[in-house]
This record gives C-alpha cells, structure tokens and sequence, in this order.
C-alpha cells in the first residue's frame, strides 16, 4: 500500500516487521522486516521529520504487510508504477504531506503575490503543496492503496466519473476543485495523448512513462499552471493506455 508494496495480486509475502529502531537523537527511522519466502533482510530506512517519526512508524508497519517486492537498504520505498485507473483516489488535506511519501518526476514552484505552491508530478499522479499565511492545503491524486495519513483530511474521492467539491478555509481562503475520469475508444485516446504531448512541449509540465509492456507507448502527465495575485489555477491531465482512460482535473485555490 505504500512506498512500492503494492502488486495486482497483494499477497503477503514479508513477515511481521521483527525490530524497529526509533533514534531519539536523529530524525532517521528505521525498520528491519524480514523477507520469510525468501529468507533475507532488508533494511527499509525513511527520512523524516521528528514531528512525522509516529506516523511514518505506523505506516511502514502496515505496509510491510502487502509487500511482496525487495527493497534496497538506504533507498527511498516508494510507489514507483502507474496504478490500475480503478484505484485512483482524489484527496486534499489540511496540511502538509512528507514528500519521501512519493515518487517525484517533475516538480515546479509558483510563488505569486501572498501565496505559494509546489507542483509535483508523480508515479501515480500529482501533488500540489499551497502555502498562504500560515495555511497549507495539499491535493493528492493518487493509488487507494497508498495509505497517506488521514489527519486533516479534508475531501476523499474514488475517481469515478465526474465530481465536484469545495472547501471554504479560514482567513476567506477558498478551494475548488472538479475532476473526471474517462475511458474512450483507442483511436481516441492516442490522438489525445498524442496532442498532449506536443502541447506540453511548448508549456506546463509535462512527464512521459515508460510503457508498461501491454502497449508501445507509457502514460503522460500534463499539468498547466495559471497563477494570478490571488488565484492559482491548476490543471491535470494523466493517461492511462492500458485503460484507454484520461483523469482530467481543475483546481482552483483563492485568497481573499
């Protein structure tokens, strides 16, 4: 579920993590699990913020469950392959998300009157980080099975179709958001993907996957960013070829 443990068939295959090391005079969580099929250890290290040391803890702990693919000591563990189109989810916290939770591709940051933004482009999706006196709000389109934390988590949706949401903040500070997920015809999909692609040549962001090995060419991410005095506007477009399915996105964040 986390950091690279998922697969299709999500067996158990990693036994009950056997030691964790908690330094309380570093910011290094450590956790050996064993590998029981296979009768070897792997070290699974995370980086993180003191303030992030119990919730990594817990995390690391339940996916060790779900594993069934080795990790390398000293190596970030992260969900590093384009999830099935079904497992998508839409989120938005609160707060801000450690960013050892993800695999990175492309990252962009928007700095625009009061406010702030990073955009990252991820394996599975996007995340974007918006910082506006002292308030952050963090949108995530990611796996279901990648179990980020669920403090301060304002909206959860299954990417089904089409929604909608908003969410009034504090200070008159305003998000919105709408989303949709579309599968089409082949002959659709490529001439989309590949009109993406040559869109995000010349603006936005723009990432290419490998193929997954079904089809001749990986997925996109696009992401296009509008950024005014009191509006950031941000838009998302991810591909997934052996789906034929598009997820598009448009979030708004406001300041007063």
């Amino acid at each position: 579920m986390w950091f690279g443990f998922l697969a299709a068939h999500q067996a158990t295959v990693l036994a009950n993590a056997h030691r964790v090391i908690e330094n309380n005079e570093s910011t290094n969580v450590k956790t050996l699990a064993r590998r029981a099929d296979e009768g070897f250890e792997k070290s699974l290290c995370v980086l993180a913020d003191g303030a992030y040391n119990v919730a990594l803890l817990e995390l690391i702990a339940g996916a060790a469950r779900f594993s069934n693919r080795p990790s390398c000591a000293g190596v970030r563990i992260v969900l590093t392959v384009r999830p099935k189109v079904a497992e998508l989810v839409f989120q938005l916290y609160g707060r801000a998300l450690h960013p050892e939770l993800f695999e990175i591709h492309s990252s962009r940051t928007v700095k625009r009157g009061d406010y702030e933004a990073t955009v990252n482009i991820t394996s599975a999706g996007h995340v974007v980080a918006w910082r506006y006196n002292g308030l952050t709000l963090t949108e995530v389109a990611t796996s279901a099975h990648h179990p980020l934390p669920q403090k301060r988590r304002l909206v959860s949706y299954r990417l089904k179709g089409e929604g909608a949401d908003q969410v009034d903040c504090r200070g008159g500070s305003r998000y919105r958001v709408s989303f949709q997920l579309e599968a089409v015809d082949p002959d659709v999909f490529w001439t989309f993907q590949q009109e993406l692609a040559c869109d995000g040549m010349h603006q936005g962001m723009l990432y290419r996957f490998d193929s997954s090995g079904r089809m001749a060419l990986g997925a996109l991410s696009y992401i296009n960013l509008e950024a005014r005095n009191r509006t950031l506007r941000v838009q998302a477009f991810h591909t997934f070829p052996d789906d034929c399915a598009i997820v598009k996105s448009q979030s708004v964040f406001e300041i007063p």
